[in-house]
């Protein structure tokens, strides 16, 4: 067809000159939308119902027990087992993602070996085991040789060489075989996910580092590990809130000052279990919100200068606490 044939395009303008009739946009309707929302409505209504009418919660025990000085030093308990476990294991970590990456093989086998070992055993068993460790060995004798009492047998002679010794019992507290079990088994976790974050990262940004004459590990503090913390931070941040949640298992071991233990101890005395395990909940509910609000400020802070625009971002809303940027 040549340009001449071409159709021409319609006339948008009425032969009479008067402008054309504005369109009627009619919104889409979402009746699914509403329908959803008023089952929702009803099923909120109904749980609000049965916490307020249901007299088995007795939340005026609740609230004169939940409470106590020895809660609340179970309170303390849990945030300082979380803490600790929690800076032993990323920095643990930290060391067996660099081993599993290394060109050694001998050192990127002990990391795996580890990493597998405390992944497959759950941190409850491993907290039984460490508080029961004293089965093994009721005194920890600390020497300069190794196998001197061996050596010493085939030589016929007396190499004690031990410098002094430590009782099972003193070393390994209830406090210190749960804090072992949690920091242990995290740090096998944490290595996966700093090792996920250094990969993420372009191999080019070493051979520039390694090019301006920095060493590799120079290279990983200054280049690597900031650009891998937006990957790494938030399921760091997952296995915080996991970690809060894991501590009740050192009860077991037993920690007699650990929160749940505490709350529990309460309702036991008191013949209401259910009502102290509803403040166990409350509990963990109030410490897992104050760690979400932090993963969100730690996520914005090392998301700065990554070209994601703000309103993109991992918000609050990720969080489970709404809107966490301005609109789309």
């Amino acid at each position: 067809m040549s340009d001449d044939e071409k159709p021409e395009a319609p006339d948008l303008v009425k032969p009479d000159g008067a402008r054309p009739e504005a369109i009627k946009a009619v919104p889409v309707r979402h009746p699914g939308r509403w329908i959803a929302v008023a089952v929702l409505a009803v099923l909120a209504a109904m749980f609000v119902h049965m916490l307020v009418t249901n007299k088995q919660f007795q939340w005026s025990f609740i609230i004169d027990n939940a409470f106590r000085p020895n809660v609340i030093e179970g309170v303390r308990t849990t945030v300082l087992l979380t803490v600790l476990s929690m800076i032993i294991g990323v920095l643990l970590g930290i060391v067996l993602a660099v081993m599993r990456l290394s060109g050694n093989p001998i050192l990127s086998g002990v990391a795996w070996v580890y990493t597998w070992f405390f992944r497959a055993v759950p941190r409850l068993v491993l907290a039984v085991m460490f508080g029961n460790m004293g089965i093994l060995y009721a005194k920890y004798h600390v020497g300069g040789v190794p196998f001197a009492g061996q050596l010493g047998d085939a030589l016929g002679v007396d190499m004690d060489a031990t410098l002094f010794t430590v009782d099972a019992n003193t070393i390994l507290t209830g406090f210190m075989a749960g804090l072992l079990a949690l920091a242990l088994s995290e740090g096998a976790y944490m290595a996966e996910i700093v090792r996920a974050g250094m990969l993420s990262v372009d191999p080019g940004q070493n051979e520039a580092a390694g090019a301006l004459g920095m060493s590799r590990m120079l290279a990983m503090r200054r280049i690597v590990l900031p650009q891998a913390m937006r990957v790494i931070v938030p399921p760091t941040g997952n296995e915080t809130i996991a970690m809060l949640k894991d501590t009740a298992l050192v009860a077991f071991v037993p920690v007699n000052n650990e929160l749940f233990f505490q709350l529990k101890a309460v309702g036991d005395k008191s013949f209401n279990v259910f009502p102290m395990l509803v403040a166990a909940c409350m509990w963990y509910l109030l410490l897992s919100s104050f760690l979400l609000v932090a993963q969100y400020y730690l996520e914005r802070y090392f998301a700065r200068g990554s070209g994601v625009p703000e309103n993109r971002r991992a918000g609050l809303r990720a969080l489970g606490f709404g809107s966490g940027g301005g609109g789309a």
